[in-house]
């Protein structure tokens, strides 16, 4: 589809730019010239898809460096949101998760892979209920923890995170009973932090989980971790 659309706005421009000086005997000639190159060298495509990948991704982390500097003290200083790690930290991670999607699951292996690899890096958790109803009521638990029993939010946090498939009420029940923790009912105040994080992914562009802010850069996916760990090192080196 997108060397179709290449193909048609190569088409349009050639047709836009031969319009006053070529009769249209020559511009028919021009299309077919055009045609008939893309045909014989097929790889120009390719490079132009390639270009044209390279220029929307430069787009989409400037447009993430603005919003960062728009919106830094709710990305990384919001009060409701989870903070794990080293108080002074050399690097802040911002993982926007949810507790039902299955890549985030797997992901959350390489994040506390990183940590443990890298004790100077903080992890700021935004949960994002993208996935059912329970992304929604287990992000709220955890949330509420976090607001009302901070010690307790990583221990439930990873079990919520070890469930395989879909939570149902039950077990986000059962993973209250399993941690030991006792709760009445989610905060206010979390539904309002989801909200937030919400606008925060939309306005960052993260259209899906697990997505990383890693420095002034937005990992989309369960990218492998050494991808992961290069944007890591890039990012403590530019904190220097």
């Amino acid at each position: 589809m997108k060397k179709f659309l290449l193909l048609t706005l190569m088409l349009s421009t050639a047709s836009a730019f031969a319009a006053a000086p070529f009769t249209p005997e020559q511009e028919a000639r021009i299309k077919e010239l055009i045609r008939e190159t893309l045909v014989q060298n097929p790889a120009i495509l390719a490079e132009a898809a390639d270009a044209f990948d390279k220029q929307a991704a430069h787009a989409q982390q400037d447009s993430v460096k603005q919003m960062i500097v728009k919106n830094h003290d709710l990305i990384y200083n919001d009060a409701g949101s989870p903070r794990v790690g080293p108080e002074k930290a050399a690097l802040t991670l911002v993982y926007f998760t949810d507790y039902n999607c299955v890549f985030c699951k797997k992901f959350e292996a390489d994040i506390e892979r990183v940590m443990k690899k890298y004790p100077q890096v903080a992890v700021i958790f935004k949960p994002l209920p993208y996935r059912s109803e329970t992304s929604l009521s287990s992000a709220r638990l955890a949330l509420t923890v976090w607001e009302q029993q901070p010690k307790n939010f990583l221990t439930l946090h990873e079990r919520l995170m070890a469930k395989k498939g879909n939570h149902d009420e039950a077990s986000i029940k059962a993973a209250l009973k399993k941690t030991g923790i006792t709760l009445q009912e989610p905060s206010k105040t979390s539904l309002d932090t989801i909200n937030t994080n919400l606008t925060l992914a939309q306005q960052l562009g993260v259209q899906g989980t697990p997505a990383t802010l890693v420095g002034d850069h937005m990992i989309s996916g369960a990218v492998p971790y050494e991808q992961l760990e290069t944007a890591v090192k890039a990012a403590l080196k530019a904190a220097k």
